[in-house]
């Protein structure tokens, strides 16, 4: 291998992992997110040498994955074919409540695709809203109404059958 070939593969190896998870969080499932990482290192092969010279590699190489995601989420063939997969286990953080974090990946499944997409940018990424704006090709305003509806669906899906006020009084 030449020499940027060999930049590329050290930059896929250092990255891969960090990768497969915001691919997982976008899409909810491990299959598919390996297929986007996939599409989003084929992309990324076909630019590297302009990748190559970028200040920020990691905030291009996130942008291609967001919006490969959201690109294959607004085609038709994503919404007429699902295929079943078996869900792996994810890290769970040490003290974490299991049962609380498949709860929230739920929910977040369940939000629109762009709203999932600007909450896993602000809160997974740490994104703020103009970095944000950056990736999603949109509006900064359109990141905080994003934000913000998205956020709003997660409280109203996690909130407790009983109407989320305490019975503890």
């Amino acid at each position: 291998m030449s020499g940027p070939q060999v930049d590329y593969v050290e930059y896929v190896a250092g990255r891969l992992a960090r990768l497969r998870r915001l691919a997982y969080l976008l899409c909810q499932d491990w299959h598919e997110a390996d297929d986007l990482v996939q599409a989003t290192l084929t992309r990324l092969y076909t630019y590297w040498p302009r990748a190559a010279r970028m200040d920020n590699i990691d905030a291009y190489v996130r942008t291609i994955l967001v919006r490969t995601f959201l690109g294959e989420r607004r085609s038709a063939w994503s919404r007429r074919v699902l295929l079943p997969g078996t869900a792996q286990a994810d890290g769970v953080a040490a003290g974490a409540d299991p049962d609380a974090v498949l709860d929230v990946r739920e929910a977040l499944a369940a939000i629109p695709p762009r709203q999932r997409a600007t909450l896993v940018l602000r809160f997974y990424c740490d994104l703020d809203v103009e970095q944000s704006a950056t990736v999603l090709g949109c509006s900064a305003g359109t990141v905080k109404s994003q934000t913000s509806k998205g956020l709003a669906a997660l409280r109203r899906m996690l909130e407790p059958a009983w109407g989320g006020g305490s019975d503890r009084g």
